[in-house]
């Protein structure tokens, strides 16, 4: 045992030729965790809540992707794809923890992410965590404009509308988007200083609108045809996977995850939309923690 250790480390690495920024809690401790944020183009900041885990033996490691935060842009226009997201991971996996096998963690487009490198590389994991990820962006889309339908009638006009038009920036189409991200995104009455930090520098850098779009149901850029739910099957480390009664990316999709992944577990947390880690905080430590432990040998 390391004695818990819980101090911050933060600084860059260099992945694919590109400097990464990261931060690390707990550096020793017995659990090696790595931690994906989503968007794609959001920040490590939101996700921090998972850092409680240092005070309970876990070594954890976030960082910021590709175009993301205050990491370098890629290279090359064709780098800002699944696939070398998924290599990128493996880069930073090698980099603090060698061959070492690890404990992943993504949520959102960091879930999808987690799974896409499960499939690949699953020989360089102990548990896998898919918080309110997905296999198939077509699939959520449809089950987000299925959320859409039972907004009020002035959100959802407004949504049909203005998408038609591809008209993104009016202002009743931004106001039908920040209905449906407090009723499915983040359900607390005050919005965490680092979920706006996330939200601020998603905007500012502009990897969110090349990927996946002007908003989170209108999923038009780069990653909008991706399903890979056929392959799921090959995953075989110890599953977990967790969404939020209320989630944009809906039980329905977590279900067909559980489904495919065999001996998965599916945690379905009834007070919480997308951000369980903020939304029911200390149930969701326990619940990761301990199927980690359980899992993670």
């Amino acid at each position: 045992m390391s004695g818990n250790k819980v101090e911050l480390e933060e600084g860059y690495i260099v992945v694919n030729g590109i400097k990464i920024f990261y931060k690390r809690f707990g550096k020793g401790n017995s659990h090696k965790l790595l931690a994906l944020h989503g968007g794609p183009g959001g920040t490590h900041d939101y996700i921090l809540p998972i850092a409680d885990l240092a005070s309970m033996d876990f070594d954890v490691v976030f960082y910021d992707q590709f175009g993301c935060g205050k990491s370098d842009y890629p290279k090359n226009e064709s780098d800002y794809s699944l696939d070398y997201a998924v290599e990128e991971v493996e880069g930073v996996r090698k980099a603090f923890f060698g061959e070492g096998k690890i404990n992943l963690f993504g949520n959102s487009w960091g879930g999808m992410l987690a799974l896409a490198y499960a499939i690949k590389h699953q020989d360089r994991l102990k548990t896998l965590t898919s918080s309110s990820g997905l296999s198939s962006v077509p699939e959520t889309v449809r089950e987000m404009h299925r959320l859409i339908s039972l907004m009020p009638d002035k959100h959802k006009k407004a949504i049909e509308e203005h998408e038609a038009k591809g008209n993104y920036d009016h202002p009743d189409y931004l106001a039908a988007s920040n209905y449906f991200m407090r009723q499915h995104l983040l359900r607390m009455d005050e919005v965490p200083p680092e979920v706006n930090r996330m939200l601020l520098m998603t905007s500012e850098r502009g990897t969110y609108l090349k990927m996946n779009g002007p908003s989170e149901f209108t999923i038009i850029g780069l990653i909008k045809d991706i399903d890979f739910t056929d392959q799921l099957h090959k995953i075989k480390v110890p599953t977990l996977i967790t969404c939020g009664k209320y989630d944009e990316v809906t039980p329905e999709i977590a279900e067909t995850i559980h489904k495919e992944i065999r001996d998965s577990k599916l945690e379905i947390f009834q007070e919480s939309s997308h951000l369980q880690f903020w939304e029911e905080r200390d149930q969701y430590m326990q619940v990761l923690s301990s199927f980690i432990k359980a899992h993670g040998k």
